[in-house]
C-alpha cells in the first residue's frame, strides 16, 4: 500500500514571523528592564574675588647624602654619622622660619645606603620635623 501517491512533495520554506516575533519580545524586554542614571547638577554660582592672596613658599631644607655616605645640608657639610649632629644642622639650617615647620627634602644617591636615609629620617624626628619628601628625578628613557 501507497498512501503517498497522491501527495505531491512541496518545497519547505522558511517561516521569518515567529523569529521576528521572539526578537520584537525580547527588544521590549531590554528596554522595560534597562535603567537609565540620571546624573543630578547642582547649580552653584561661586564667589568672586578682586585678586588671589599670595601664596608662601614652604620653608625647605635640602638634605643631600651621596654614595659615600657625605651629607650636605643646604649645601654646607654635615657630620652624618652622628644623627644628633645632622639634627643640629638641620635646626640650624631652618633658623627663624616664623613658627613654621620645614619641609626635609631628601636627595639621595640611588646607590646610597639605606641606613644614610635612615639616618636623615632618624635626625628630621629628632628635630620635630614631621614634613619629609624625597627629591627624584624622571626616567630618560
Amino acid at each position: 500500500m501507497n498512501f503517498k501517491r497522491g501527495m505531491r512533495n512541496e518545497e519547505l520554506e522558511i517561516n521569518f514571523i515567529p523569529l521576528i516575533d521572539v526578537l520584537l519580545v525580547i527588544i521590549i524586554f531590554l528596554i522595560v528592564s534597562a535603567t537609565f542614571s540620571r546624573t543630578s547638577e547642582l547649580q552653584i554660582n561661586l564667589p568672586t574675588a578682586d585678586a588671589s592672596a599670595p601664596q608662601e613658599k614652604p620653608v625647605t631644607i635640602d638634605i643631600e647624602v651621596d654614595a659615600q655616605g657625605r651629607y650636605t645640608v643646604n649645601g654646607k657639610e654635615a657630620n652624618g654619622a652622628v644623627v644628633s649632629e645632622l639634627s643640629a644642622a638641620m635646626t640650624q639650617a631652618a633658623g627663624e622660619n616664623n613658627g613654621k615647620e620645614p619641609t626635609i627634602v631628601i636627595n639621595a644617591d640611588a646607590k646610597a645606603t639605606h641606613q644614610s636615609v635612615i639616618n636623615i629620617m632618624e635626625a628630621a624626628r629628632m628635630a620635630n620635623y614631621s614634613h619629609i619628601t624625597f627629591a627624584t628625578q624622571a626616567n630618560s628613557h
